[in-house]
């Protein structure tokens, strides 16, 4: 249910590829196994102590807020992620994501479709102009693509716009880099494990990975 969730929420973003919910399972079984005592908490070892992974996804400072579901945001706790197995499984997904995410910030045009009109004043320049009016250098360059040099009493028209991150696209979600971004490369052999557990999976089998 989780990994469809994620699925519906980033169709279509920068081609998004959907999640198959067997590597969230057998991550699951890497990370944990159901003979894990922290098998009902912390299901995929996200929020344990010492790991930043937690803080990175929550913080949204590093593109966890276009990943997470708009529904959990807020729902998904440092405290709650830490204590209750189905957060843990989301934010684990969540994290897994962001990290497959390649980001990078664009120049985004606003929702206000209105062109307006704005007259040049002394000591202005297009980065003072675009900070006052509430959009970019490079909307106004390319609105007004002869003014390359600004006189006072210049008329310039502008759109509402903004420079966020977004979704660029995205590191194929296999094993190796899995094992990489995920597990940041702490056990060496977390890769040789997931391949083993999926492959488990796929055949029908619960297959418990050796820690």
């Amino acid at each position: 249910m989780a990994v469809n969730e994620y699925n519906r929420h980033l169709r279509g973003v920068s081609g998004y590829l959907p999640l198959d919910w067997q590597i969230i399972k057998a991550m699951l079984w890497v990370e944990t196994g159901a003979h894990n005592p922290q098998w009902n908490a912390k299901s995929m070892q996200i929020g344990v102590s010492g790991d930043p992974g937690l803080a990175s996804l929550l913080s949204g400072k590093e593109g966890g807020d276009l990943i997470l579901l708009p529904g959990w945001k807020g729902r998904l706790t440092m405290s709650s992620v830490r204590t209750i197995a189905a957060h843990n499984i989301r934010a684990g997904i969540g994290y897994l994501l962001m990290r497959m995410a390649k980001f990078e910030y664009r120049n985004v045009p606003g929702a206000d479709p209105k062109v307006y009109e704005i007259s040049v004043k002394p000591g202005d320049s297009l980065d003072k102009m675009a900070k006052d009016q509430g959009t970019t250098i490079e909307t106004l360059r390319k609105l007004n693509p002869t003014a390359a040099v600004l006189r006072p009493g210049q008329v310039l028209t502008y759109r509402k716009a903004s420079i966020q991150k977004v979704i660029a696209g995205w590191h194929p979600i296999v094993t190796t880099f899995i094992a990489l971004r995920y597990n940041g490369g702490r056990d060496p052999n977390y890769a040789g494990k997931l391949d083993y557990a999926l492959s488990s999976v796929r055949k029908g089998k619960a297959a418990l990975c050796a820690q």
